[in-house]
């Protein structure tokens, strides 16, 4: 596994948390020593928590790196954010079933990424669902709703329905089925990941971390010149590690449904939704962890994989991402 080497289950305690979510980070007592130093940040964005590491040996250039990772990052929410209208996403979702929806050239390739994703694993993941999910609102919910939501939007395939125009200078967005709402909650955030990545190496960076909840890309080394060691923490127990892994160049994302949730007539919902079924994936394994070059690439897979990660998903899964690896399942 390129980059990647996966390890057995310690204690947390041997662990710093760098980032908030599904990953807990070592930092070795030798960082502590004369040399480059870890400058850090944590802010929320993209409705989650982001945090930021640099290592560097100087404090100024290292907090302008990441002030400039971090503006990639509200840049990435600003256009790919559902739950504001005037987001390029929420125009789309508004307007994009009467009339084209001009976004920019990234979103829209975001978009006909995400519908590639929907082609290779036969709607398994699908970033038009955004009315089931609303329907669902697990956050909110005390009861699934009603089996005819269900019923209408089970198997109904409606990436199928959307149509990108990509250009250089721009693109255009249109919905040719009234129930099609965006909802890229399943590849947003590493794409914003990865152009904090890129703005942090504009700045000459080449030692980091950027976690961004479940989603994270490892730059280099640590700051005792190692490579990056993470944890997966336990989905039922956050001072658990499933186990561990050393990192560089390179991305994990992990899919969980124990963040949001809530039990009804003795069952509990979660907020990981099975297009073809309309409900929430009936699973064993309650997160899985997935490693690729680009956290744009780990965020989908992880989400596509999620609950379905036979034989044919994965060769669907690799057909589209050959560098993607099942890190984890716990």
């Amino acid at each position: 596994m390129n980059n990647i080497d996966t390890r057995g289950g310690p204690s947390r305690r041997a662990f710093v948390s760098l980032g908030i979510g599904a990953f807990a980070v070592a930092l070795s007592p030798r960082f502590l020593r004369p040399g480059p130093r870890l400058f850090r940040r944590t802010v929320p964005l993209m409705g989650t928590v982001a945090d930021i590491g640099v290592v560097h040996h100087d404090e100024r250039a290292a907090n302008l790196a990441i002030n400039a990772a971090i503006e990639a990052l509200r840049d990435a929410e600003t256009a790919l954010t559902w739950f504001r209208d005037d987001s390029e996403i929420g125009r789309a979702n508004r307007y994009a079933a009467r009339d084209g929806v001009n976004v920019s050239a990234s979103t829209a390739d975001l978009v006909a990424r995400s519908l590639r994703w929907a082609e290779a694993t036969d709607g398994a993941f699908d970033p038009a669902i955004g009315r089931l999910v609303r329907a669902w609102n697990v956050t909110r919910n005390v009861a699934p709703p009603p089996v005819a939501v269900r019923q209408r939007f089970a198997g109904r395939r409606l990436y199928r329905h959307v149509e990108t125009d990509v250009r250089a200078a721009g693109g255009v967005l249109r919905f040719h089925d009234p129930d099609v709402s965006l909802d890229l909650g399943g590849i947003a955030k590493g794409w914003g990941v990865d152009r904090a990545v890129s703005a942090l190496r504009d700045h000459g960076v080449r030692n980091a971390l950027v976690n961004v909840g479940g989603d994270l890309y490892a730059m280099g080394n640590a700051a005792d010149g190692d490579a990056w060691r993470v944890g997966i923490r336990s989905p039922t127990d956050p001072l658990r590690l499933l186990s561990t892994f050393e990192i560089t160049d390179r991305a994990v994302a992990t899919s969980g449904d124990y963040e949001q949730a809530f039990i009804h007539d003795g069952r509990r919902y979660h907020h990981l939704l099975d297009p073809l079924t309309a409900e929430p994936w009936l699973v064993e394994a309650h997160s899985l962890t997935v490693a690729a070059d680009l956290c744009v690439t780990a965020d989908a897979a992880a989400t596509a994989l999620f609950g379905t990660t036979d034989a044919s998903a994965m060769h669907a899964v690799n057909r589209i991402a050959p560098d993607a690896v099942i890190v984890d399942a716990g």
